[in-house]
């Protein structure tokens, strides 16, 4: 089964806690702090792998996880950090965040890799918290959360080739004979329910992969048909081999069916109009079929590209492989507009209200932001000093005079997350 469009959730790894711990050897006068650190959460990584041309799999398995970080260990010992999870897609997969629709990456090269969800950084152990003033400080931090997200995958099959028109005009029946694939051929429309990819190889050595798209209808970039499923596939092919039927007897025009698929594929990405097309009439043994092709290429402009063949008969095959990979050999290659760091342009944007309080009760408030919540996921509260600096950081981010201009009082309760305290 073919599947091009799926949605997974990946989690990774929580950074491992800090260690609160003190050296107590028989040599080591005054001792000291000796928590170490925590270790890094794994990591959630897309892996291109092009040996695969679906996304069968994820219809099984649609949550991934990472392992959390080994937590610090006594002696300043640091824990391990989490393996990261590598997660095969095919070359080609687009990702999106399902959250804001943004796209995260796109895998277009064998082997090429994408973090989607990075591992929590460690907790730092006490051993970084002693000073002058504390030479013993009961303090650590746990380690970061990992993140969490669903994300969309899209595929977009990657082949020097496609084959465009509409249903019935021969296109599997032109991978059959040029390739060794074996698609569904019938005589029907929309035989074909997802694409096809095979290999031509040339009796001079050279090859390419051709891919067969199901047939497109006019209407298909509004979702008519099937071709809305897979219009994205065009993208991504060099060469467009524009099949038209030519038989006289199925009481359509062949010019119009031709202008109504360039229509679509332009309402869907203009840019595949800039590609180098070949027009193949078909069916060229039905008899009548001369006569016609002979009135469509008097419509056709001078300069068009166009290989007549008769796949049945294997007429005309052979030679219109030859002149794609001709032409294929010519073709600019695709540039993928991703965004990366390094070409991310920067707008500046207010920086948002680092939290929020909210009266829910006469003596209950409720303190929200993300910068308060991961402060307190990130504090370690089994020990008194971790307690009086999450208090500190609390007065410094002005927390403290807030929630006295909201109307706190001494003996009110405090909420963040789930953590209640009472405010003095």
């Amino acid at each position: 089964m073919f599947v091009d469009n799926v949605k997974i959730t990946v989690r990774s790894g929580k950074g491992g806690d800090g260690a609160v711990a003190f050296r107590h050897e028989k040599y080591v006068p005054l001792g000291g702090p000796s928590g170490g650190d925590g270790g890094r959460g794994g990591d959630i990584i897309l892996k291109a792998n092009e040996g695969m041309n679906t996304l069968m799999d994820f219809r099984y398995k649609r949550i991934f996880k990472a392992e959390a970080g080994q937590n610090g260990q006594i002696k300043g010992m640091y824990g391990h950090k989490a393996d990261p999870v590598y997660i095969k897609v095919p070359t080609g997969t687009s990702v999106y965040d399902e959250a804001t629709g943004r796209l995260i990456g796109d895998l277009v090269e064998n082997n090429q890799e994408l973090v989607v969800a990075k591992g929590g950084d460690g907790g730092r152990g006490n051993i970084h918290f002693a000073n002058s003033k504390n030479q013993a400080p009961e303090v650590a931090e746990n380690g970061e959360p990992g993140q969490e997200k669903m994300i969309k995958l899209e595929l977009k099959l990657i082949a020097d080739v496609g084959l465009v028109g509409f249903p019935s005009v021969g296109k599997s029946t032109l991978l059959s004979v040029a390739t060794s694939a074996k698609p569904k051929i019938a005589a029907y429309h929309f035989t074909t329910l997802s694409p096809n990819l095979g290999m031509v190889r040339l009796d001079d050595g050279r090859d390419f992969v051709i891919a067969d798209l199901p047939g497109l209808i006019e209407g298909a970039s509004n979702g008519v048909g099937l071709g809305i499923q897979f219009l994205r596939h065009v993208e991504r092919t060099r060469v467009i081999l524009h099949l038209v039927d030519m038989d006289p007897n199925n009481g359509r025009d062949p010019y119009e069916d031709y202008l109504a698929i360039r229509n679509e594929l332009g309402n869907y990405d203009e840019n595949v109009l800039k590609r180098p097309e070949v027009i193949v009439p078909t069916k060229l043994d039905i008899p009548g079929s001369e006569e016609r092709m002979a009135e469509f290429k008097e419509k056709l402009p001078d300069d068009a590209d166009i290989f007549p063949i008769s796949s049945i008969q294997h007429t005309g095959v052979k030679a219109l492989m030859n002149h794609t990979s001709e032409v294929l050999s010519k073709a600019e290659p695709i540039h993928f507009d991703v965004q990366t760091d390094e070409t991310k342009e920067y707008n500046y944007e207010p920086e948002a209200k680092a939290f929020t309080i909210e009266k829910e009760a006469d003596h209950d408030f409720v303190v929200k932001g993300a910068k308060v919540e991961l402060l307190l996921q990130r504090t370690n509260l089994d020990h008194q000093d971790g307690i009086m600096r999450f208090a500190r950081q609390l007065k410094s981010m002005g927390i403290e005079d807030a929630l006295i201009d909201a109307g706190a009082e001494s003996g009110d309760s405090v909420t963040i997350l789930d953590f209640t305290f009472e405010f003095i």
